[in-house]
């Protein structure tokens, strides 16, 4: 076993290699998408083997298993190839003289105005950039990271999904949704406790959305119980959710006033809830554009709330 502090670079043809057999589950399988031999990649898989100093698969099967070890070093594989091609990449932009050009990806829950305002400061100092704004989905993050169609995600939500990483940009005070003619249309602010017995349209059930959660941890914090009601309509701008169910809110970050030709109003909490804009990418990554995103992103949040942390370093 090689010593546990004393390990060289790996071989980034050999990390693909692995990762190729690792999600073929077959050399023969990995071998051609490859356009190797079996034997050569098996001859690459020992040799890797030998570079970490341990077993990467379990090979008592027909199939190669991956071991503890293998399943660590495919997880931060996959990450390490990304962040890599991504550098070839902006290597041979920037000597083709090619202007700099990102994608950020952004979930349902944020608007393309609520998006367009976190970058706008970026682009000012970059003006050499340009940004396409693309609305994507959970499940689809990571993938689309690793394979370089996104540069950077911005989602609510808290935690750093596994082979990336994140920082928290700002935060947004929730304001509620209503119709015009429901029965709390004529308050001026609304209190958590006037939501009792009040259908919350929410996009996705309890336990599988943090925003979902986070409401619920809020209202149950608050002394209420909610009772949920999962919207109709899947990508529509949140408000509209009321014009469905006329006797349910939704929580919205959408500017107090009327829209929808005036059948929707929204209207302040009296202690509003802040839900937080975190930023997703690639670590081992480096981007000038993505750190001015960070650091310049407007950090407005309700008077007497402290201010959203400092972004972690671009690189991390």
């Amino acid at each position: 076993m090689a010593e546990l502090d004393d390990a060289a670079a790996l071989d980034t043809r050999r990390l693909e290699q692995f990762v190729a057999v690792a999600q073929a589950g077959t050399l023969a399988a990995a071998a051609e998408q490859m356009f190797l031999t079996q034997q050569a990649l098996s001859t690459a898989l020992r040799q890797l083997e030998r570079e970490v100093g341990v077993t990467l698969f379990d090979r008592t099967g027909r199939r190669l298993v991956l071991t503890a070890a293998g399943e660590n070093l495919l997880e931060g594989a996959l990450p390490l190839l990304a962040g890599a091609r991504e550098l070839a990449r902006s290597v041979r932009r920037r000597a083709a003289g090619v202007p700099d050009a990102f994608t950020i990806g952004h979930s349902p829950a944020l608007s393309s105005d609520e998006v367009f305002a976190l970058v706008e400061p970026a682009l000012r100092l970059h003006p050499a950039v340009s940004v396409t704004l693309v609305k994507t989905f959970p499940d689809r993050f990571t993938d689309q990271l690793l394979s370089g169609e996104l540069d950077v995600v911005l989602r609510r939500g808290v935690e750093t999904p596994p082979q990336l990483t994140s920082s928290i940009v700002t935060y947004h005070p929730l304001r509620l949704a209503m119709a015009a003619n429901h029965r709390l249309a004529d308050a001026d602010t609304v209190s958590v406790s006037a939501l009792l017995d009040v259908p919350i349209v929410v996009w996705a059930p309890e336990r599988h959305s943090f925003y979902t959660d986070f409401l619920v941890a809020h209202l149950r914090g608050s002394g209420l119980e909610p009772t949920l009601r999962i919207c109709r309509v899947q990508g529509a701008p949140p408000a509209t959710a009321v014009l469905v169910d006329d006797d349910a809110v939704a929580f919205v970050t959408d500017p107090v006033g009327t829209s929808h030709e005036n059948r929707v109003i929204v209207k302040d909490f009296d202690d509003p809830p802040l839900t937080p804009v975190q930023a997703l990418w690639l670590p081992h990554t480096v981007s000038e554009f993505r750190t001015s995103l960070l650091n310049s992103a407007p950090r407005r949040t309700p008077e007497g709330q402290p201010p959203a942390p400092p972004p972690s370093p671009a690189g991390a």
